[in-house]
């Protein structure tokens, strides 16, 4: 008979208990130190979209405010010609893992040079206003980059989050509980085990004694 066999359902149980429990307390150490990493690295996401939130607004009013200018100085067939000639931008990004959550970084924003063949701005204001929105341009990729990657690192957050309280609160304290309750039931039966054994020995010693 092998040792497994031998052993007592309820020490078995008791046995498994301590391993889950042990499992899940490492699984909760793991999970605490992943969050606080994530903490780290959401807490720069955010500061990193605050800024480029700022940047981006900041940008787009003084693009705005050339934009007045150039369209008051030409009017609106000024601003059609200035149009002409500037090619589309071109925004690729490379992804960044943090702790395993994969969100975008490393923004690369390509603005085209206006075509050699293009007319340039009607007034000096358009030139400026070109400039301007290219900034503008520029700085909202970095701010949608920044808030997709916080996004996506806080969701991770809450999640992780949510599974150290669910280990914490709920599921260790059941384990720790159960193993108590084994461990007072073995106690019991060890007790009674004990009992029966010196009453089965006083019996036996008391019937050779009145057999002599």
């Amino acid at each position: 008979m092998s040792a497994t066999s031998a052993t007592p359902p309820s020490r078995a149980a008791r046995l498994r208990l301590r391993h889950s429990l042990d499992v899940a307390l490492r699984g909760a150490d793991l999970l605490e130190q992943k969050l606080r990493i994530l903490r780290t690295r959401h807490e720069s996401l955010l500061r990193a979209e605050e800024t480029g939130a700022r940047a981006w607004r900041d940008t787009v009013r003084e693009a705005e405010t050339w934009l007045l200018r150039g369209l008051l100085q030409g009017g609106e067939h000024a601003l059609a010609t200035a149009a002409d000639g500037v090619g589309p931008t071109e925004i690729t990004w490379r992804a960044e893992t943090t702790m395993g959550v994969r969100h975008p970084w490393h923004l690369s924003c390509q603005v085209p040079d206006r075509s050699p063949d293009a007319a340039t701005p009607g007034n000096t204001a358009l030139v400026h206003a070109e400039a301007a929105w290219r900034e503008a341009l520029r700085a909202g990729a970095e701010y949608a980059v920044a808030r997709a990657a916080a996004g996506i690192v806080g969701a991770e957050v809450a999640r992780t989050r949510q599974r150290v309280r669910a280990l914490r609160r709920h599921w260790i304290p059941r384990l720790e509980e159960s193993l108590a309750q084994i461990g007072l039931a073995l106690e019991e039966s060890e007790h009674e085990d004990a009992v029966r054994r010196r009453w089965t020995t006083g019996s036996s010693d008391t019937g050779r004694t009145g057999g002599g």
